[in-house]
Parts: structure tokens; C-alpha cells; sequence
């Protein structure tokens, strides 16, 4: 690429680059003395980083970004070895950070997680938290690469041949872009490739718009390049987390999927297992905790099941919102805390 033109980022936080020894000190004592307090054990990571990236060639190109990102992550443990809670936060200005409040967070789930019961597997109704939903979303974020729909290979292939781009696949309330602008999840401007990152949509009201485009395949199917999503944005509704549990006559609430794996590129499918507070919901109350469940699950299937959309979140330098889907499927149970 020859000469460029960037918008100016809003990646860089003074206060984050200034970040002290005694302000990370603090940040730990305000999970480890709760949590000690409370008979939990505490363990967990912040990390802060400030630097810049740049790019120049010899045909003139020269992109350049100052960046600050702040990490926290902690996992509290009942010492009684049955209960477990965590919670993450990730900010490019720390000064929306509270650790207190984050803290009290994992705290919570770890007391409330304490000698969780069995339940059968199946279908249920859940809320998932965006720590549930974002490995899975993340997943369906990739698969808008226009070669491998291209080549057959993806789920956004049209049997036959093709691409879905154009086609509905997911309910009609799912509006998903990407905007390097965005105060709350912002990125760099620009790409690897020192290609310029600007707002784009990818699903409207259901529908996909646009597949990425890398300069090469670009090139060879004639058209513009289409610079792959440097952040998700998916938009939400105002009903709070709270507001989700009182409006469930049964379900579970879901803080947190891992050990995610892809069963079937084609469909999306996945599987893997829930973690950190699993919680069975009747008549608007969290009524105990539950073991935790291996499911099977596309993010296609699960944004067909949409119920209501919540309160977005930032999570993992992306914006998700709270959710609660019907017919989620849990396969079989996990004695793992």
C-alpha cells in the first residue's frame, strides 16, 4: 500500500500509562482482604500495558498508534473447596475500572456457588452472562471471512455454492458492526495490512452485510478489500442482569463458558463446559446453585432462541450484551468445581 489516511485513535489513556507500583498493590488488596474476610482465597492477574504500534514502507505508507490497555482477572474460591466465582475487566482507561466492585463480583458467586446441585441435563432457558457468550460470538465473528465462504469451507458457504452474504440467519433483533471509533471498546485505525479501519455492519436486524475481504482474495475477485473486524459490537436492550432473572419463570444463570472446542465448522457447532457459578432460576429468584454442565451448542442456534436482549457489556476489548435463550443444550453433568 502506498500513503494512507487514519482517523485519530482514542486508544490512549494518560492515566493508564501512569499507572504506579502502589495503585497495582492496592488493586490486589482489594480482592485479597474481601476475600480473606469472607473465608475465599483469592487469585488472580492486572496487567497494564502502554506502548505504540507503527508501520511505514518504501511507498510511503506510515501508520502509527499510541495504545493503553489494563487486565484484571480473579478467581475466588470458598475455602471449603465447594464453591467458586470470577469475574474479568478490561479497560483501555483505567479510570473506569473499580476493582472493589469487581471483586465483590466473584466474591458473590464464589459464596453462592457453594454445594451446588445436580440437575438433569437437557434444554434449558438461560441467561447467559457476556463471559458465557463472548467465546462462542467471538467464534461466529471469524466466520465472516469471504475465502473460506468462498472455498466451502465455513459456515457463511451456501450449500451448492455461494456465500449467505445477504441471507437472514439469526433473529431479526441481532445487529452486530465493528467501529475502531467506539469510546468504550476503541482499537487502532488501522490493520495489519495498513489498510484504514472504519464502522462497519455485519448482521442488520438479522441479516449478514458484509464478509472481509484481505487484499489478496479481494483482488482476485475484483472488488474492494474488506478489512477484517477489529472489535464486536453487539447491540443490546436496557434490561439489566436483574431484570432478566426476575423475568424467568425457570432457567439457569450461566457466568462463564471454557474449554470451548469446535465440533462442526459447517453448522458452528461447539462444545465445552461452564464454570465459576452456575445458578438454577425459578419464578424470578435464584433459588441454588447447580453442578456444572458440558453443552453442545452453535451461536447460530442460540441467537435463533433469543429471547431478550440485555445491558451490553465490554468484555475481551468487545461490546455484548446480557441474553437469555431458550432450548440451550446441556449434555451431561461435571463434578468439577
Amino acid at each position: 500500500l502506498g500513503p494512507q489516511e487514519y482517523d485519530k485513535s482514542r486508544t490512549f489513556s494518560k492515566s493508564t500509562s501512569t499507572i504506579s507500583p502502589e495503585y497495582r498493590a492496592k488493586v490486589a488488596e482489594s480482592s485479597i482482604k474481601p476475600a480473606s474476610s469472607q473465608e475465599v482465597t483469592a487469585a488472580g492477574f492486572f496487567n497494564d500495558s502502554a506502548g505504540f504500534s507503527a508501520m511505514l514502507n518504501s511507498k510511503g505508507l506510515f501508520a502509527y498508534n499510541q495504545s493503553t490497555n489494563a487486565n484484571f482477572t480473579v478467581t475466588m474460591r470458598s475455602n471449603d473447596g465447594t464453591g467458586s466465582g470470577w469475574v474479568t475487566r478490561d479497560f483501555n482507561d483505567v479510570d473506569k475500572f473499580d476493582a472493589v466492585e469487581a471483586s465483590n463480583v466473584a466474591i458473590d458467586k464464589a459464596l453462592m456457588s457453594r454445594e451446588a446441585k445436580a440437575i438433569e441435563p437437557g434444554k434449558y432457558t438461560v441467561i447467559l452472562e457476556p463471559a458465557a457468550s463472548i467465546g462462542l460470538l467471538q467464534r461466529m465473528f471469524g466466520s465472516f471471512n469471504a475465502r473460506t465462504a468462498d472455498e466451502g469451507r465455513s459456515f457463511m458457504s451456501k450449500e451448492g455454492g455461494g456465500t449467505k452474504l445477504g441471507e437472514k440467519i439469526i433473529d431479526e433483533r441481532i445487529n452486530v458492526y465493528s467501529d475502531p471509533l467506539h469510546p468504550d471498546v476503541p482499537t487502532a485505525t488501522w490493520d495489519g495490512s495498513g489498510q484504514p479501519l472504519k464502522k462497519t455492519q455485519w448482521i442488520e436486524n438479522g441479516v449478514v452485510k458484509n464478509l472481509a475481504y484481505g487484499r489478496y482474495w479481494a483482488e482476485k475477485n475484483g472488488i474492494d478489500p474488506v478489512p477484517f473486524p477489529p472489535n464486536g459490537i453487539m447491540e443490546g436492550g436496557d434490561a439489566s442482569l436483574e431484570d432478566l432473572i426476575k423475568d424467568t419463570k425457570k432457567g439457569i444463570l450461566v457466568t462463564r463458558l471454557w474449554y470451548i472446542r469446535g465440533v462442526d465448522p459447517q453448522t458452528l457447532l461447539y462444545t465445552g463446559l461452564t464454570r465459576d457459578g452456575t445458578f438454577y432460576i425459578e419464578n424470578g429468584k435464584i433459588k441454588h446453585p447447580v453442578k456444572n454442565f458440558r453443552f453442545n451448542e452453535s451461536p447460530i442456534i442460540m441467537l435463533n432462541n433469543l429471547e431478550t436482549l440485555g445491558q451490553q457489556v465490554r468484555i475481551n476489548g468487545n461490546l455484548i450484551p446480557y441474553m437469555k435463550v431458550r432450548d440451550f443444550t446441556f449434555t451431561s453433568l461435571s463434578d468439577a468445581v
